[in-house]
């Protein structure tokens, strides 16, 4: 079981800040748990599809796509930031 959590606009889309997902069989990247994630609902289909570019940490460490997440605690989901 992994605890993902969504923060700022990903929270807005999917409706919740966070969820502990069991990992399917042949989830073993961050890449993975994506595909996974936006076949969870038409709401999580529209965040991961809408939002670019998308930053994601892994046990608190920036993750990039082929992450293992097999072992992971905690996979993190955020949008990037701007300010001024």
């Amino acid at each position: 079981m992994v605890k993902v959590l969504y923060f700022s606009r990903m929270r807005t889309l999917i409706g919740k800040s966070e969820e502990d997902v069991a990992l399917p069989q042949g989830v073993c990247s961050v890449a993975d748990l994506i595909g996974f994630l936006a076949q969870q609902s038409a709401e999580h289909a529209r965040a991961f599809a809408t939002i670019k570019p998308l930053y994601v940490a892994v046990d608190c460490q920036y993750a990039e796509p082929d992450y293992d997440v097999a072992d992971a605690r905690e996979v993190a989901f955020f949008p990037a930031v701007s300010g001024g």
